[in-house]
């Protein structure tokens, strides 16, 4: 009974798998082609220049690209970008005026002594000593609101203490409670800028 043979081969561990007996006409799994539908082979089939056309007049104007180097961009794209730019300065422009606002309320003593400065000592500010400056401003208000948050959890102590829910303070309740005249100072001290 007719038929072909596939010659034995060696795995890689080096062992021999059998010859093997095939019926006429057999494709090995790795020659059969991959199945494509008429809608894919009609695309693949499909000129991607309009009939006509010849490659020679579409290749400078696909390569060409305007001033900058970046690719044209669509209406949209550019829609886009404009509403993003915006958003990002209004942002910008927000964290500004919520960075002055609380630099109103962390030191009053503070606005004073520059407004009474000389104007000889109030040259144009570069961007680092404001990069600067707004650095310090928050790590002041930073500071406080962690003073408030500390004299706040003393007081809370103080008052579980003198309700009777804590018959025997711990040394470090004690040691919190001692504390609270120096945490007073510090935050007047921030308050002013001193």
């Amino acid at each position: 009974q007719g038929g072909k043979y596939i010659a034995s081969t060696q795995r890689p561990d080096g062992t021999w798998r059998k010859q093997r007996r095939v019926k006429e006409g057999y494709v090995p799994q790795e020659e059969v082609p991959v199945y494509e539908n008429k809608y894919v082979k009609f695309f693949k089939s499909k000129p991607e220049l309009p009939p006509g056309l010849s490659p020679e007049a579409t290749a400078p104007i696909s390569a060409s690209r305007p001033e900058g180097g970046e690719p044209a961009l669509s209406k949209t794209a550019k829609r886009n970008l404009k509403r993003k730019e915006k958003r990002r300065q209004q942002q910008e422009k927000g964290e500004a005026e919520a960075l002055s606002r609380t630099l109103e309320k962390v030191s009053l003593g503070e606005t004073a002594q520059v407004l009474s400065a000389p104007q000889a000592s109030r040259a144009v500010p570069t961007a680092a000593s404001d990069q600067s400056d707004s650095a310090t401003t928050t790590e002041k208000a930073k500071k406080i609101k962690n003073l408030k948050k500390k004299l706040r959890q003393v007081e809370e102590l103080q008052q579980r203490i003198q309700a009777g829910e804590i018959s025997q303070p711990s040394k470090e309740q004690l040691e919190k409670l001692a504390r609270r005249r120096a945490l007073e100072e510090e935050l007047e001290d921030l308050e002013l800028g001193l």
